[in-house]
């Protein structure tokens, strides 16, 4: 018995260490790490590589690095104007990816870029080629905003206009007897088009082809801005390709024709003596964005993904990207309690998702703004759910090839009882209540009462909707409904109806929340997250309660090694912070 529990001891004891003391030790050593200013030499060139994974907006999560290492067009901006200040940095190398960056990420970045070039700073860009894959005209765009645009020898220039391919699903469907029994509020609500047609209806194309050619557009117009030269001769030009470099340096569509190591060099050489290059990660974890206590301050909340309600947080690599109702309200309530904070600007990326946790975000903007001005600033998409929530703010301000409105809704099933059955499959339904119970079993399609009860649920939820654009944006009822019937509009587009009431991006935002607050000089900024805390991630994912981890963590702090310290500072630090019907837009091409 006595070895047995022995054994029993030494298993626990390996337990503990593997599952709670390792992934402490962990977290301390990446907190400590990025705790610890680095060291920044003079004549520092940063170079930022475009050709990961680009997200809107940061992850919650310390450990997200360890899945997935990514960047996000806020964190990019806010280093690069930290840069700006720094006497140390004395340029930006860029490298771009061979496809498409989402038109909105390009058009932020532009600005970053031209900010950042504007306090005297170089940038340079290189290409090792580019391919018609997504938005390419839009990386095309962000690669013209550089000093330079260096392109690989040979490499491809395939800059030749914007195209989707859409696939539907109707044939197949009646082929096997799925019976998809969905309704749209109107004709432009198209997500559930491909299982209702084997082809574009002339709403659905008329959509498409509208908002394409507003960025492809846009595009083209700030390419030739930056180039100092003729839009329509320039997409005379670009549509006559494709090119391979040399051709398109011969046309003046880059500037230089090089190796990576060749545009490398060039930077160096004009940064100064013994120039050296630094990763741009590492320089922004050394420098991110922190606010004086007592500072008037403005208030980031961020939303990124497709919204639902109750609580996220729950993924302990924060690969869980969606917006939570439940944390993104709760974190517009600490904003506009928190004294030091003047204003809000509530950054939104989102395709849209349930009405109710819409509403219940758009009743928290309501509640904020009663105390502060709210503005949004709108990323790739405020579409749809993402129109919803920001429908009420003080103001809007998205890019210009930001997709936004899709003021619709849509709701159905998939009936699969006869296509089951042909595979021996056969589906009985049973219910007790109203006629309304069994409504959404997949057994066959709605019943005639109940196609017309549904019908009235997502007559309300679209009335509803149209209601709350209308209050929020002082437009006519009628009005928004002319303009709304699901269309998904550009950021262009949808300044020109009301929806948007500015363009521009994060900075413009934070500008007109300080105008609106009637704050003068400079402000911090200060991110307020709407994320459970890292501590309740992990505590999760090991179940144990985070009060726990927080006396585990203070514990630790005894212990010799610097890196347990350095987390025990960071649990204190973690408690002060965090105490503290479908309305989707289809997703286009990136």
């Amino acid at each position: 018995m006595k070895q047995f529990l022995l054994t029993l001891a030494g298993v626990f004891a390996g337990l503990v260490l593997f599952f709670v003391i390792i992934p402490f030790m962990l977290l301390g050593f990446l907190v400590g790490a990025a705790s610890r200013p680095t060291a920044v030499p003079a004549n520092t060139v940063l170079q930022l590589d475009l050709r990961q994974t680009l997200t809107d907006q940061s992850a919650s999560s310390p450990f997200a690095a360890l899945r997935n290492r990514s960047l996000s067009v806020l964190s990019i901006e806010q280093t690069l104007r930290a840069a700006e200040k720094d006497d140390n940095i004395k340029g930006l190398f860029v490298r771009l990816p061979e496809g498409g960056i989402a038109p909105a990420a390009a058009d932020e970045l532009r600005l970053a870029f031209r900010h950042f070039r504007a306090a005297g700073k170089p940038v340079f860009a290189h290409s090792q080629g580019l391919y018609p894959s997504g938005v390419v005209s839009s990386t095309y765009m962000l690669g013209e905003s550089a000093d330079q645009l260096w392109i690989q020898p040979g490499a491809p220039f395939q800059v030749t206009g914007l195209a989707m391919e859409g696939m539907f699903f109707k044939r197949l469907f009646d082929k096997y007897g799925v019976k998809p029994d969905f309704q749209q509020r109107y004709e432009y609500k198209n997500a559930v088009n491909p299982y209702l047609y084997s082809d574009y209806t002339a709403a659905h194309k008329e959509s498409e082809l509208s908002w394409m050619g507003s960025i492809y557009q846009t595009a083209i117009h700030t390419i030739a801005q930056d180039r100092g030269g003729d839009p329509a001769r320039l997409e005379k030009t670009l549509n006559a390709g494709p090119y391979n470099a040399e051709q398109a340096a011969k046309l003046g569509l880059v500037d230089k024709i090089g190796e990576v190591e060749d545009a490398r060099q060039a930077i160096l050489t004009r940064a100064g003596d013994r120039a050296k290059f630094m990763d741009f990660d590492a320089y922004a974890s050394a420098h991110r964005p922190t606010s004086k206590p007592g500072a008037d301050v403005i208030a980031l909340v961020g939303a990124e993904g497709d919204i639902m309600t109750g609580t996220g947080g729950r993924d302990l690599f924060g690969s869980d990207a969606n917006i939570y109702s439940d944390d993104v309200a709760d974190a517009l309530k600490r904003a506009a309690d928190d004294k030091d904070v003047k204003a809000i600007v509530f950054r939104v990326s989102s395709p849209g998702g349930g009405d109710t946790a819409s509403e219940q975000i758009l009743a928290a903007v309501r509640a904020a703004k009663a105390k502060k001005p709210v503005v949004v600033s709108m990323g790739t998409y405020g579409a749809s759910g993402g129109y919803w929530i920001s429908s009420q703010a003080s103001a809007i301000v998205a890019q210009p090839t930001t997709l936004t409105g899709s003021i619709g809704v849509y709701g159905g099933k998939f009936a699969l009882g006869e296509a089951l059955s042909r595979f021996g499959v056969d589906v009985r339904h049973l219910g007790v209540g109203g006629d309304f119970a069994s409504a959404y079993g997949t057994d066959q399609p709605f019943t005639d009462a109940q196609r017309a009860a549904f019908s009235k649920a997502i007559d309300q939820v679209y009335d509803g909707f149209v209601r709350r654009v209308s209050q929020g944006r002082g437009i006519p009822e009628d009005r928004v409904r002319q303009i709304a019937k699901g269309r998904v509009w550009t950021g262009e587009q949808a300044k020109a109806l009301g929806l948007v009431d500015q363009l521009g991006g994060f900075y413009d935002a934070v500008d007109k929340a300080k105008a609106l607050a009637g704050v003068q000089g400079p402000i911090g900024i200060r991110t307020i997250s709407a994320h459970a805390s890292s501590l309740g991630a992990i505590g999760r994912a090991l179940g144990v309660s985070e009060d726990s981890l927080k006396a585990m963590g203070m514990i630790s702090a005894v212990m010799s090694d610097p890196r347990a310290q350095s987390f025990a500072r960071a649990v204190g630090e973690a408690d002060l912070r965090d105490r503290g019907a479908l309305v989707l837009a289809p997703t286009p091409v990136h």
